[in-house]
């Protein structure tokens, strides 16, 4: 089978390119500047992304292996975010009845009434907005919660309405400055006083970092007069147990609710709902990035008929000593491949750089396959939209090319 091109012929190419390019740098840094963009643009969402997926795994995976969450109506919606965020839609408020009927199941090993609302906490003239966590003491350990200060509280301070609050690290840092400096500190809310007893550490979860977790008993009054839970957590002895402790706890709720009324749902399958959506935003954030990649060609096809203008008159002459149309198609779609690498190449290397620096806040990540793609969508791009000016070079008379001005 005969070549398309020698070994020989493509290394005479590339350095008639690379010289044509070191002749004109600026315009060779400007037509590869909208493919760097593009390529940037989409390895950065594709990157950021996969940290969005690596950080809700994180979440979920703090949350204890057999979790199963009764949440209100059709459940989690997408809005709010991290493990206790209200992103719920319709359906009923729980109470103490739910909780004691739930805890009665077998092999719930933990039962967790949650109250959720959020406020602004003051302590030693400082402000801050915080998210209030009713909760019992089983809480902390179906969490997997590390204290960092101090202690949680326990079942007597819960049954006793005890004023006492449990920091997440962040909020102790921005009310005290070091975490260690908040236990037994007074921290001031919805009019009320809480001694702080413990501080735990930090998980990377926004929420649980600015949170203050007291006994979900101290919020009936004036915090929580209707004394129900946004939400019920169940911790399950073993993954075994988890489908037949679900099916127990719909049997059991529907006895006071209708169907619609409530959700139970295991951790993994609020994880898979959010991997879906976040591949379809994903995908839709990578095709508004692509737009800069098409932007790119464009621009590329643009300077190249320009260059096929300018170089007129070298076009005529090497027809006239002998190269073909061939040659001459060959010279400016070599051109344009190069000035698409090389854009492409720099924008991945740029957009590496930003995501290792996004790693100390976010587990950004970035995808092999995704840049292999975009590398050769940006090198498909050079060729497509570098076929028309080159074809337009290759078809120059020789006589009227030697001739132009």
């Amino acid at each position: 089978m005969k070549q398309f091109l020698t070994k020989t012929q493509v290394d005479d190419l590339t350095k008639a390119a690379v010289v044509d390019f070191r002749r004109n740098k600026v315009r060779t840094v400007l037509t590869s500047l909208g493919i760097m963009i593009g390529v940037m643009s989409v390895v950065m969402l594709i990157a950021l992304g996969l940290g969005l997926k690596n950080y809700l795994k994180q979440q979920f995976e703090n949350l204890g292996a057999n979790l199963i969450l009764v949440l209100p109506g059709s459940g989690f919606s997408g809005s709010g975010g991290g493990s206790f965020g209200a992103g719920l839609v319709g359906g009923v408020s729980f109470d103490e009845r739910d909780t004691n009927n739930l805890a009665r199941i077998p092999n719930v090993k933990y039962t967790v009434p949650v109250y959720f609302s959020n406020t602004t906490v003051e302590a030693d003239g400082e402000e801050m907005f915080a998210y209030i966590m009713g909760v019992n003491e089983e809480m902390f350990s179906l969490m997997n919660s590390e204290i960092l200060e101090g202690e949680v509280f326990g079942k007597s301070e819960v049954a006793a309405r005890a004023k006492v609050a449990v920091l997440g690290g962040r909020a102790a840092e921005n009310l005290f400055d070091q975490p260690e400096d908040a236990v037994g500190k007074t921290i001031r809310f919805e009019n009320q006083r809480f001694k702080v007893i413990g501080v735990l550490e930090k998980t990377g979860d926004r929420e649980q970092d600015n949170s203050v977790t007291i006994p979900y008993k101290t919020t009936f009054g004036s915090i929580n007069p209707d004394k129900t839970f946004w939400s019920i957590y169940l911790g399950v002895e073993a993954d075994r147990d988890i489908e037949e402790v679900k099916a127990k706890a719909e049997e059991v709720l529907l006895k006071r609710y209708n169907e619609d009324d409530f959700s139970v749902t295991e951790q993994s399958e609020l994880l898979s709902t959010f991997n879906q959506i976040f591949n379809i935003v994903n995908g839709v954030l990578v095709a508004i990035g692509s737009i800069s990649l098409l932007v790119g060609g464009i621009g590329i096809m643009n300077i190249m008929y320009a260059s096929v203008t300018e170089r007129t008159k070298e076009v005529g002459i090497r027809r006239a000593v002998g190269a073909t149309r061939k040659d001459i198609l060959m010279q400016f779609l070599t051109e344009s491949v190069l000035l698409s690498v090389f854009g492409g190449v720099l924008g991945l290397v740029l957009a590496t750089i930003i995501v290792l620096i996004v790693r100390f806040f976010f587990p950004a990540a970035i995808n092999f396959l995704a840049i292999v793609i975009t590398l050769a969508i940006s090198s498909g791009i050079g060729i497509f939209f570098g076929v028309f000016p080159a074809r337009r070079a290759a078809k120059l008379p020789p006589i009227e090319a030697i001739r132009y001005e």
